[in-house]
């Protein structure tokens, strides 16, 4: 296939080469790329291809490495050479300054946030936040000429400020003063690493600044990039409302994400929906959003008798026009650059192959911007549009027992699905079972009627705003049906699965699997089929002729008929094994991260709050907290509020358990009801399975727990509250053994589900015993609670020593008493608590006393999520960030 399309070979070489280079550097790459040049020769020497072909190939894999190290090389920050020239380390993560530059991307106004991207023109660097840097007095206030891009985010500080925010535009020149920093990176093995993040946009610095009173507007430019980017942002903008006219309540978002690509505007319960069902790109301006309303134009001017050629021309002037407007992604430019080469060559009558207009597009892109290899969007694209061209005409015939009508369409959607199936679940560790019956349902309702319809009745509208509303109705009706579809489907439970990303390795051979498979199996329904004889005879071609008598024998007859049975069934053995090798490739992706037989305890950064995943030798998952957000705004701040505020534990911990592989929760433990612990939960019991809750025995007088205990109910979640004496067995080399709070269940208070305001004193606290290792598990507990355990047993640790401490209450100076370390003794403490905390833990004299006894302390503040392996008697350590970073043995004190 790669022999008849060169251009094809070509691209996939190049790509290759940046692959390599971004996967590897220093001497692993050299070591890599030598060993692939020593095997450049075998294919030719085999005959397989030509020494021309070969050198071609192997010189485009050299200069897709070298153009991909030459562009990563160059992408460093000018500032941060500077501040690290100057010797203030401080100045390497933060630093005071003001800026001057031009506005070159949408702003995006969100609560009391406004968020652009910003080309400097000069800045000015004044020291560190502190006010203690150590730079020479002479470089402070000097100015420096750059044309770096940085990410500036602006808290607002009024509703007056939010609607002056809500009129920058691209193309504005303006000044400020604010604080550069560093962007975070990940602090959770598998978390979302910010500073990488931006890096991929040529981005190194946060530019923060408060309030927008300080910030000086100039007029925008007339001409450049950014003013006219700013004029289409502003054309964007008045489309958006123009369709907010047509379409009521969240069928306005639900639009204009269709039609114009503002995604952000729909609503997150039904983006969610979408989400889930594997229907977001619907949502994302694609190749079909753009053949669409390219046959809408082409029909348009046929129907008005406008020649072939010139229709042609006004559609290519059509296509970048539409790029722009739908917001510029690498889904819409791999479309629009792909039309305008189809087009182009349709205009002028040449051969054209969608494999090589393909590979055009994606070679034209990656020389622009080498990064977009890395864009999630980008991938999706090339990869669905190139799998729809080589799998449906594989699948086609595996459905002929399907109406014509609707073959080639559920073909599209069955290559769409199996071709997007890796990259979904390698980035977003999720895939509904349900994926296939929503897109072949809702998929023709959009395509066909929603957004053709939509479109017509938005431009119509802008001539007589009346018509346009009438043409609207039945779209608006059709849009009812869709997410009544989508949200049937979104609530049938069982049907999501969760995955491990899978490596590399898994993510090629499930495609050559998948693909040969296809192509072996159609290649024999077609020799079966209406030219069957034909294939036989082209399959006989060597031996002698049949004689023409009607009723003769012909002696080799048999043996022919024998040979061609023993070949289907080698040709049935091979398929069958290759399905095999699939369904055992599909097993093997779909369990979790962890190793049978081995124990786990992972303390998840959550900032300041708790949240640790124990899984046992067993294989079961018991989930102790789940953090969560606070929040100290009071009801008239509700303005500050974003569309889809942070929260802990739908952005941090629900997509690592799904990167790891977890399917369900077979314990829940909330050791006590302050938000910190248990504000994250509601995502995880909303999303997860869960076999049981156990808790305090107590409720806390918030909407949190509330809102969590409806949910469990409404899920028919056991709820068991834990006790002194309570044990569970989760496996043979795993025990919990609870030692708080009290069993209190005959005093007077407790008729019923106490409500306790001091949930601290009733946390839950139990020692994990897990293949010959013991852990203890605290939660909030404080001093009182300690000496009230410590004088109602007689011996809390018994004979072993705590192994590890996971330290109560972050550190607090209110727990982790001299008395209760004394019959703890640990040989290592964890302290689960936020980087940027405002409380002070943890507190010194805390790190005090437990420096003095002799173990181990680590922090999530400073090492971000720390991770313990147990097997064999031993425990490995390893930390996200911060030393230690390499994995190593815990050493037991004596």
């Amino acid at each position: 296939m790669m022999q008849r399309r060169p251009l094809a070979a070509f691209a996939c070489c190049w790509i290759a080469g940046n692959g390599l280079s971004y996967c590897a550097d220093g001497y692993m790459f050299w070591l890599l790329w030598s060993g692939l040049t020593l095997i450049v020769p075998l294919p030719a020497a085999l005959g397989r291809i030509s020494w021309k072909r070969g050198v071609m190939l192997w010189a485009a894999f050299s200069l897709g490495a070298a153009y991909w190290a030459y562009h990563d090389t160059g992408n460093v920050s000018e500032i941060g050479a500077r501040f690290t020239q100057h010797g203030d380390s401080q100045l390497t993560e933060e630093a005071e300054g003001s800026v001057e530059g031009t506005i070159i991307s949408p702003v995006k106004v969100d609560g009391d946030r406004a968020d652009f991207v910003l080309r400097l023109s000069k800045y000015v660097w004044l020291g560190s936040p502190e006010g203690n840097s150590n730079m020479d007095s002479r470089n402070l206030s000097q100015e420096y000429i750059s044309r770096e891009k940085v990410a500036v985010q602006v808290r607002l500080s009024s509703v007056k400020e939010v609607k002056q925010a809500s009129a920058w535009k691209r193309g504005q020149k303006l000044t400020m003063r604010g604080t550069f920093e560093r962007p975070g990176i990940a602090r959770n093995f598998g978390g979302f690493d910010y500073r990488k993040y931006l890096r991929n946009q040529r981005i190194h610095w946060l530019f923060k600044v408060k309030g927008a009173s300080g910030i000086n507007l100039f007029p925008p430019e007339r001409i450049g990039v950014p003013a006219w980017l700013g004029k289409v942002d502003g054309l964007r903008e008045a489309l958006g409302k123009r369709v907010g006219r047509l379409f009521p309540g969240w069928q306005a978002g639900y639009m204009q994400g269709l039609i114009i690509g503002l995604e952000d505007e729909l609503e997150p319960e039904k983006y969610d929906q979408f989400t889930n069902l594997g229907l977001t790109h619907i949502l994302a301006i694609s190749g079909s959003h753009v053949a669409i309303n390219i046959g809408l134009i082409f029909g348009l001017l046929r129907l008005c008798r406008v020649s072939r050629e010139t229709s042609l021309l006004v559609v290519m002037g059509f296509v970048p026009a539409y790029v722009l407007l739908t917001g510029f992604s690498p889904s819409v430019i791999r479309s629009g650059v792909m039309t305008l080469l189809g087009l182009y060559l349709l205009k002028k009558r040449l051969v054209k192959d969608g494999i090589n207009v393909l590979s055009a597009a994606a070679l034209l892109m990656l020389m622009w911007e080498p990064y977009f290899l890395l864009n999630v969007s980008f991938q999706l694209s090339f990869a669905v549009t190139a799998g729809l061209m080589l799998f449906v005409p594989l699948l086609t015939p595996h459905l002929r027992w399907l109406p014509e009508r609707i073959r080639g369409a559920v073909a599209i959607t069955v290559a769409a699905q199996l071709v997007s199936f890796p990259l979904t679940i390698y980035y977003f560790n999720q895939f509904s079972l349900l994926s296939l019956a929503a897109n072949l349902l809702i998929l023709p309702l959009v395509s066909l009627v929603a957004l053709p319809l939509g479109t017509v009745a938005l431009l119509i509208s802008g001539v007589w705003l009346r018509l346009g509303q009438w043409l609207a109705y039945p779209v608006r009706f059709v849009n009812s049906l869709t997410f009544v579809a989508a949200e049937w489907l979104d609530g049938r439970s069982g049907f999501m699965t969760f995955w491990k990303s899978p490596s590399l390795a898994w993510i090629a051979i499930f495609y050559i699997v998948t693909y040969w498979l296809l192509k072996r199996n159609a290649s024999e329904i077609r020799r079966d089929g209406p030219f069957a004889a034909a294939a036989e005879t082209s399959d006989l071609q060597d031996t002698a002729p049949l004689p023409l008598k009607t009723g003769a024998a012909h002696p080799a007859a048999p043996i022919l008929w024998k040979h061609s049975r023993n070949r289907h069934w080698i040709r049935a053995g091979f398929n069958g094994c290759l399905a095999l090798g699939l369904l055992v490739l599909l097993v093997f992706g779909y369990q979790p991260d962890y190793k049978p037989g081995t124990g786990y305890i992972q303390f998840i950064d959550v900032g300041q709050g708790d949240c640790a995943l124990i899984t046992t030798p067993g294989g079961s998952h018991i989930l102790v907290d789940g953090g969560g957000t606070v929040s100290f705004r009071k009801p008239q701040e509700a303005w500050r509020d974003r569309r889809v505020p942070f929260e802990v534990g739908a952005k941090t911990v629900v997509p690592l358990l799904k990167k790891r592989g977890v399917h369900r929760l077979d314990a829940i433990i909330l050791t006590h009801g302050d938000q910190d612990h248990i504000g994250g939960l509601q995502a995880i019991v909303d999303q997860f399975p869960v076999a049981a809750l156990v808790t305090n025995g107590s409720l806390a007088e918030s909407a949190t727990m509330t809102k969590l205990m409806k949910t469990a109910l409404s899920k028919e979640i056991p709820i068991y509250a834990a006790y002194r004496g309570m044990r569970l067995t989760p496996d043979a080399r795993t025990t919990l053994e609870f030692l708080s709070p009290p069993a209190d269940w005959d005093s007077p208070e407790a008729a019923g589900i106490p409500y306790v305001k001091n949930q601290n004193r009733r946390s839950v606290v139990f020692r994990l015993r897990l293949d010959g290792k013991s852990f203890m598990f605290t939660g909030d507990m404080d001093v009182a609670a300690e000496r009230e355990l410590l004088e109602n047993e007689e011996q809390v640790v018994g004979e072993d020593p705590v192994d590890v401490l996971k330290v109560a209450h972050h550190g607090s100076k209110t727990s982790t008493s001299a008395e209760w370390l004394q019959e703890v003794r640990p040989a290592a403490s964890v302290i689960s608590v936020g980087a940027t905390n405002t409380y002070g833990h943890p507190n010194g004299d805390v790190l005090k006393r437990l420096t003095e006894g002799g173990g181990s302390i680590y922090r999530t503040d400073r090492m971000g999520e720390v991770q313990m392996v147990i097997g064999k008697g031993e425990i490995w350590i390893r930390t996200k960030i911060g030393a230690p970073v390499l994995q190593h043995k815990l050493l037991k004190l004596n």
